[in-house]
């Protein structure tokens, strides 16, 4: 990987060992479905897209330890770019988001079924199938830089939709992602507006810090009790533990800021979440070219320190409601 950016803050959280869940009982290594014997939806909780990014395995080794059972349809978890996970080395935390490509720019066809080969691609093909059979998905990540966790709901009606049931966290993103390539979460049906699949990624914060892991649980908890596949009384006391969620506002992205040139640099030292609040200001320079906002009160969503050609710098949206 070129181009890693230093790690900012400390690591706080614990990185669970996935090893006892390895098996499954899938065929496909790290996912391990539960199925109820009840007509229902088949739904999804996956982990480790990325792999300095422990949060979403936080939450499926407490589902595992809480013995989770779907009462209707059936459950899977899943582990993805395990590669990633365990390469991670906490000298050098942003290493290993990923090893070779960004497994979450994988997912539209051409690409699965082209001639590119890689570990990611590799993973991504061995747990295609499985995507392909899930009805909705909860993605669990967290971020590089240490802000409010925001919930992606991706591009349509659906997804905003679903995010104001789950009813967390404080900010939903109305995006279409990347041009670096597709997410997971925007693959096939979870992608097509008349299809009733749907999809959520959850982005819990920065990526080691402590409380990364219990949102990721509390927001797993509320995915699976909105869709009504557990027990209502499943997860209760760690929910009635947490604060009520604030009210939700909701971002609509114009667009990224796709990187040109072999040098972007920032105006400022950009966390994310910043309004700007007059059209023009400058956002940073893509070589020699000037990044201006579009529009006032333009928000900026994630900026990354991965500042190179073909990579989104950052997200600009505006708030909506």
């Amino acid at each position: 990987m070129r181009n890693v950016p230093p790690a900012e803050y400390p690591i706080e959280i614990d990185f669970p060992d996935i090893e006892p869940y390895r098996t499954g009982n899938t065929r496909i290594d790290w996912i391990t479905c539960f199925e109820s014997g009840k007509a229902g939806p088949h739904v999804m909780i996956s982990a480790l897209v990325h792999g300095n990014e422990p949060c979403g395995a936080v939450a499926l080794e407490w589902l595992f330890r809480k013995n989770v059972l779907p009462t209707k349809g059936k459950l899977s978890l899943g582990f993805l770019n395990i590669a990633a996970y365990q390469a991670f080395d906490p000298t050098d935390p942003n290493a290993s988001r990923f090893l070779a490509e960004d497994f979450n720019r994988l997912w539209d066809i051409s690409t699965l079924d082209g001639d590119r080969q890689s570990r990611e691609l590799t993973r991504a093909r061995d747990v295609r199938p499985w995507i392909e059979t899930v009805d909705f998905l909860l993605d669990l990540h967290s971020m590089q830089q240490l802000q409010p966790p925001l919930m992606m709901a991706g591009p349509l009606a659906k997804g905003r939709a679903f995010a104001r049931e789950i009813g967390m966290p404080s900010h939903v993103v109305s995006d279409p992602g990347h041009k670096a390539g597709k997410r997971m979460r925007d693959f096939e049906g979870l992608g097509d507006p008349a299809s009733a699949k749907n999809a959520l990624l959850f982005e819990a914060g920065q990526h080691w810090e402590a409380e990364a892991g219990p949102r990721s649980i509390e927001v797993a908890l509320r995915f699976l009790h909105v869709l009504g596949v557990v027990d209502p009384d499943f997860g209760a006391d760690f929910l009635s533990s947490r604060r009520l969620p604030p009210k939700q506002h909701f971002i609509e992205v114009t667009g990224p800021v796709t990187i040109k040139s072999d040098s972007f640099t920032f105006a400022e030292d950009y966390r994310g979440m910043e309004v700007l609040a007059e059209a023009g200001t400058l956002i940073g320079h893509d070589g020699d070219e000037p990044v201006v906002t579009p529009y006032d009160d333009c928000v900026l969503i994630m900026p990354s320190r991965r500042l190179w050609q073909g990579q989104t710098a950052v997200r600009l949206g505006k708030m909506v409601s």
